[in-house]
């Protein structure tokens, strides 16, 4: 488990290096609904991968006890997801749609590129 949690550490360092290159993008760019809407997807995009990393140690623990074990959560990520798009269309001058949904999708390709580059490197 502790390469997992390796893992799961890096995932949130370049979660937080993308978010700071957002928060620069609204500041400093004309197209603030886009990146506040990257920025808010974003960051319940982190919320669930925080989500995942807790459940993938709770299922590790049940497995290593031997108990039974529980979902991994697909529901609550799910909502989360249901929650940003109806603020995203609630507010559609404040978010944009299309960011929103871009920035729901980050943790996966975060967690994909991460995967990518770590077999890569330990290939090498």
């Amino acid at each position: 488990m502790p390469e997992m949690n390796e893992m799961i550490a890096r995932q949130r360092k370049y979660i937080f290096y993308l978010l700071a290159v957002y928060v620069l993008g609204w500041g400093f760019t004309s197209y603030q609904s886009i990146f506040l809407g990257l920025i808010f997807g974003t960051s319940l995009s982190f919320f669930n991968l925080w989500l995942i990393g807790r459940k993938i140690r709770k299922f590790g623990d049940s497995v290593m006890e031997g108990k039974k074990t529980v979902s991994l959560g697909s529901f609550s990520r799910m909502a989360t997801g249901a929650f940003a798009v109806i603020i995203a269309m609630r507010y559609p001058d404040t978010f944009h749609l299309i960011s929103v949904i871009i920035g729901l999708m980050t943790s996966y390709i975060v967690i994909m590129i991460d995967f990518f580059l770590h077999s890569f490197y330990l290939r090498n």
